[in-house]
């Protein structure tokens, strides 16, 4: 029987769990099948998974056209074969034409479909060289990756961003959709960036906070300062949405704090950080993700209370002075991070979304005090969940009002928190209604909408 190396199968199994919705690729990347394999193998499951699942709208374009019965329904193990090999072909040069053929080819024999095998090595082997024509050609330069990446998304999806935000808009999202995110670290001071620069871990500055550092070359999950927590791997943006949460304790010694959707933690920790007197309630309400979150908090036992919460069920009346309501959403903001979700996701999901959304604020809203404000954040690019969320809010309860972000920019930017060049361009994202809105392709990181409310009775 061929050998099909480890890093191949590895990733052939987490695109069918994903292709059957079983599983999502963030977490199966994590699992400890990947785990075990050595650093190359691990960096090329990952580039194969997440790589497919961002190309597989177009990879399909390529494939069927292929067929000999173009819309032929395939099995899952046959589909998940043909991108493999397709998108090694089209993507990865310094990959051998012959190896991702043929360890696709060994695959669909493996996984019980030898019959299908040599229309898979036919459809591959036409591919091939089709690709190989078509890059001697220079087909394959910026101009057809652009538009390429248009193509990789349901058009449904690119028609909204067309009129929503313009054509040139829409392109630079498609493209941040296509790329691998770059690796942000949040440091806890400024000796933690000289120990992983003595690990030889290079680093540059973020472009928005102060103690933001993108991973330019080495291996941080590697070193102690971040199996410490010293070094958390977390994007600009959502690091920007716990230090707005934060700005208020600033200014005001916060007693209690909300986090009503708490899970994986990223943003409590900066909570927990900035409000190092207050008391913290963090909910969740899966018990595998609250296990999860309780894991990572645990060197904040005694201020943290971890609690399993349905956030739009909270019972809590003005017991709060702060609370950060990062909700659940469709998360077309992340799809370069998260590229499934293109898949999944559909338009009659964001009323049952938005619905969910403006329970969470309600309850957040009535659980703070009189003077207490809520964060609401998304990461999400869709107005039903952004805008039309707050101000369905706003319209139904008239003892709320919502408060520019302006100062609170300008009040990060004063404390060191926020670097002044990113203050300045955080400026040129806000809305008129004072809300942040962060694009993908406008700024390094992924898609957020933040807004600021406060209960004023």
């Amino acid at each position: 029987m061929p050998r099909i190396s480890p890093a191949r199968k590895a990733a052939f199994r987490i695109l069918l769990a994903v292709e059957r919705g079983k599983a999502h690729s963030d977490d199966l990347l994590r699992a400890d099948e990947v785990s075990a394999l050595g650093v190359a193998d691990r960096n090329l499951v990952t580039a194969l998974v997440l790589g497919v699942l961002r190309w597989q709208i177009w990879l399909d374009a390529q494939i069927r056209p292929l067929l000999k019965r173009p819309n032929a329904k395939l099995d899952p193990e046959v589909i998940a074969a043909l991108r493999l090999g397709v998108f090694q072909l089209q993507f990865l040069d310094r990959i051998p034409a012959h190896a991702a053929i043929d360890e696709s080819v060994e695959l669909t024999k493996q996984a019980g479909h030898r019959f299908a095998s040599g229309m898979v090595n036919a459809v591959l082997r036409t591919a091939g060289a089709a690709h190989g024509a078509a890059a001697r050609g220079g087909v394959l330069d910026g101009d057809f990756v652009k538009s390429a990446a248009v193509r990789a998304h349901p058009a449904w999806l690119v028609e909204r961003w067309t009129s929503a935000y313009g054509p040139e808009t829409m392109q630079a999202i498609c493209r941040h959709g296509q790329s691998q995110p770059r690796m942000t670290v949040r440091l806890k001071d400024a000796a933690v960036e000289e120990e992983l620069l003595k690990a030889r871990i290079e680093l540059e500055r973020g472009e928005l906070l102060t103690a933001a550092r993108v991973v330019v070359s080495g291996d941080v999950t590697a070193t102690a300062a971040f199996r410490e927590g010293r070094a958390r791997v977390q994007d600009e943006g959502s690091q920007l949405i716990g230090e707005l949460a934060s700005c208020a304790s600033l200014v005001q010694d916060q007693k209690r704090v909300l986090d009503a959707c708490a899970a994986p933690g990223g943003k409590t920790l900066i909570l927990a950080e900035r409000n190092p007197n207050a008391q913290i309630v963090a909910c969740e309400s899966s018990p595998p993700r609250l296990a999860e979150l309780r894991k990572r908090l645990a060197a904040c036992t005694g201020r943290v209370e971890c609690r399993l919460a349905d956030a739009a069920e909270l019972e809590e009346d003005a017991s709060f002075d702060l609370a950060l309501a990062d909700v659940p959403c469709s998360g077309t903001g992340t799809l370069g991070r998260n590229p499934e979700i293109r898949h999944r996701l559909r338009l009659e999901d964001l009323p049952r979304l938005a619905e969910r959304q403006r329970g969470i604020l309600d309850a957040s809203l009535r659980a703070v005090r009189v003077g207490g404000r809520v964060v609401y954040s998304t990461c999400s690019l869709e107005p039903e969940e952004n805008e039309q969320v707050v101000a369905a809010v706003l319209a139904g309860n008239p003892n709320v009002r919502q408060i520019p972000l302006a100062a609170d920019i300008e009040t990060l930017e004063r404390t060191g928190i926020l670097q002044p060049e990113g203050a300045k361009r955080l400026r040129e994202c806000l809305t008129r209604e004072g809300a942040l809105h962060l694009l993908p392709g406008a700024l390094p990181t992924d898609g957020f909408f933040v807004a600021l409310i406060e209960r004023c009775a």
